[in-house]
């Protein structure tokens, strides 16, 4: 018997979409299958306290030595991934699905001549059209929605020959949910039409019944007909809160295997799902070693080569249709080989439209995710850590150990709202309480090695500073907005994230976003400030090479090389944060008013002025006397705004507008 503690996944591994998990014993086989709106949550229910589980659920989690997820787009998806994997896999654990019980379905016995709507369950019958499965509640919902819109039969054999024989219909007759062919309100052929809608809506066609529905709630309103606008709004709002479309479950003679990728500069994730009879059978995925300058098309042709041609468990199954997210360059002699091992003709193609493009998104999704795990796990594993840190040291010829690292990165959008980031690794791991944010202006922001130079100046030159200073006793050191004198002769804002620490402590080994260029200025400004102890190297991003300062050749490290998935994390942290900050400063720049700048003024008292005015344009033309009319604007007040606002040069333009305020900005 297991221990559940043994193979519980990490928390921040396991996504919060929604998702089917898989427990597995130690032979590999399923064991139990479940669905969850958020697999995080879910997943952590049965590792939080064992012993508290139900007796069915303590025996599964210590029957089981593996749990695995597959993430899908809704609930929906992952009810019906469920139903499927359960008849599929008959796990042992799943008892309420091992009956003849199963997911009720939506039918239409089209084979009738007045067709039904009904729920069925059990062996599908010749002459029915069936949607779904559903829940058992949310079957009875969709049904009583859509009968409203499209009303179709739906009362049993005996219901419809006491109507016939007595001339008056039932009672959802009366309330407008059947058309009431029983009584001749319509003919047989105008019901099986409403049923043939009904199908088509069902069937993946919403959009068709909705755009005629809004032109039919047009042209009411056009006539001054409201009552019949309403209905037809209401008919519209009941069809989009039913449709929702299925990814999961195709037509049932969809046979295919859907490939999808996720990839990076040194791996890619590869997702496979497996259906047939229009049923997702099978998923598979691994992670794999790109080759340097391989293009998606080539990796693609060398997968479906390895799958199909060197895979056993492939031989033999192959599907009539194979879908790739893009074509490989020999796209017709892969298929004809394809075609030769399944002896009938193979299609290969890249799904644009349409179900089988929706699952395309959900497998992709998959790799996505499992990408991210595969670096999470690698990340968090302390020997991989530890070779990693070995391994760039000896690379690089450093002679001290790499115990703190930090990482630089300029972002901004063709040299506006220019920013920096600074990331700390230490022991391999991100040391987030560290993390500094930059804000650069004046002739530093010209371009990126000159706010290299500048971030790196100003980091190392607080360093020195800190580091003659007397350190405090409680280690609580305020934090800090500051000017600093660039090295160009502008100014720039340091914003120090954090209130516990500064930068009293160096860091081992810098590493700056860039080639060349960015590592010399980078260099050059430690130089600059007497600083021979820090290291500096710089990762170019197109061909992940590793600059030293003034070399002229790059270190190439190993495509599978520790050291530089470490180094290719830590840029990529570094990324991400300046883009998170640039954003940040970018949304503020774009909501700034002439009023800001008016000492005293608030902003309270800003809205209150442009509320009681209506417009900046008015504001500039009022006089003192009259801005004091507007709530909170005393004398002083209103001489500052009238001489802060006699500089400002009149424009064509109208103002701008802030959409979230309705402040008015300055134009």
């Amino acid at each position: 018997m297991a221990d559940p503690s043994s193979y519980r996944p990490n928390t921040g591994e396991i996504p919060t979409n929604p998702g089917v998990y898989r427990f597995r014993d130690p032979h590999g086989r399923v064991i139990y299958v479940g669905k969850a709106k958020n697999l995080r949550s879910r997943l952590n229910s049965y590792f939080a306290n064992p012993a508290g589980l139900m007796p069915k659920t303590h025996a599964m989690v210590h029957a089981a030595n593996s749990v695995e997820w597959t993430v899908v787009g809704s609930e929906l998806e992952s009810l019906q991934l469920e139903y499927t994997w359960i008849k599929e896999f008959k796990p042992r654990f799943n008892v309420m699905f091992r009956d003849d019980k199963t997911y009720p379905y939506l039918a239409v016995t089209m084979g009738e001549k007045l067709p039904r709507v009904q729920v069925m369950r059990g062996e599908r019958r010749k002459g029915n059209r069936y949607f779904g499965p559903y829940t058992a509640g949310a079957i009875r919902e969709t049904m009583d929605t859509l009968l409203r819109v499209f009303p179709v039969r739906s009362c049993s054999p005996g219901v419809l020959k006491r109507a016939q024989a007595s001339g008056r219909p039932c009672l959802l007759g009366y309330i407008d949910k059947c058309s009431a062919p029983c009584v001749g309100r319509v003919t047989p052929e105008e019901h099986r039409a409403i049923a043939e809608d009904f199908c088509s809506f069902m069937g993946g066609e919403a959009t068709r019944f909705i755009n005629k529905l809004e032109k039919e709630m047009a042209a009411s309103v056009a006539e001054l007909d409201y009552e019949s606008a309403a209905r037809l709004r209401d008919d519209i709002i009941a069809l989009r809160k039913v449709f929702e479309r299925n990814a999961v479950v195709l037509s049932e003679d969809t046979d295919a295997d859907l490939f999808a990728l996720h990839e990076d500069e040194l791996e890619a994730s590869v997702q496979v799902f497996n259906v047939r009879g229009g049923r997702v059978r099978g998923q598979r995925g691994w992670v794999v070693e790109k080759v340097e300058d391989t293009t998606t098309a080539e990796l693609i042709e060398h997968l479906l080569q390895q799958v199909y041609g060197e895979d056993a468990e492939y031989q033999g199954r192959i599907p009539r249709e194979v879908l790739v997210p893009e074509m490989p360059s020999n796209s017709d002699e892969l298929a004809q080989w394809l075609g030769g091992l399944r002896g009938a003709r193979v299609a290969i193609r890249v799904p644009q439209r349409g179900d089988k493009a929706a699952l395309m998104g959900t497998v992709r999704e998959n790799a996505e995710h499992a990408l991210k795990l595969h670096k999470v796990r690698r990340a968090g594993d302390i020997t991989t850590r530890s070779l990693a840190l070995q391994e760039l040291q000896e690379a690089l010829e450093l002679p001290v150990p790499l115990l703190r690292i930090e990482c630089f990165d300029i972002s901004h959008v063709q040299g506006t709202n220019v920013v920096a980031s600074m990331v700390v690794v230490e022991d391999g791991l991100p040391k987030k309480s560290d993390y500094r944010k930059f804000s650069i202006t004046g002739s530093a922001a010209v371009d990126d090695t000159a706010a290299m130079h500048d971030v790196l100046t100003r980091r190392f030159r607080h360093y020195l500073v800190d580091k003659a200073a007397q350190p405090p006793v409680s280690g609580e050191i305020p934090g800090e907005v500051g000017q600093a004198a660039t090295a160009g002769g502008g100014t720039a804002t340091a914003v120090l994230t954090e209130t516990k620490a500064k930068f009293a402590y160096p860091p081992n080994l810098v590493v700056v976003d860039g080639g060349k260029p960015q590592v010399n200025a980078a260099a050059r400004a430690l130089t600059e400030l007497g600083i021979d102890d820090v290291y500096v190297v710089g990762l170019a991003k197109r061909l992940e090479e590793v600059w030293l300062p003034d070399s002229d050749f790059p270190v190439i490290l190993p495509r599978t090389s520790q050291g530089l998935y470490l180094l290719q994390r830590i840029r990529d942290e570094a990324h991400r944060f300046a883009i998170s900050f640039h954003r940040q400063k970018r949304g503020k720049a774009m909501t700034v008013s002439a009023l800001d700048g008016v000492p005293g003024l608030g902003e309270a008292k800003r809205k209150a002025l442009v509320a009681h005015f209506g417009s900046l344009k008015k504001i500039k033309a009022a006089s003192a006397l009259e801005l004091t009319e507007a709530k909170g604007i005393g004398p002083t007040l209103a001489e500052a705004i009238v001489s802060h606002l006699a500089g400002d040069t009149a424009k064509d333009a109208a103002p701008s507008v802030n959409m979230t305020t309705g402040e008015i900005l300055d134009s």
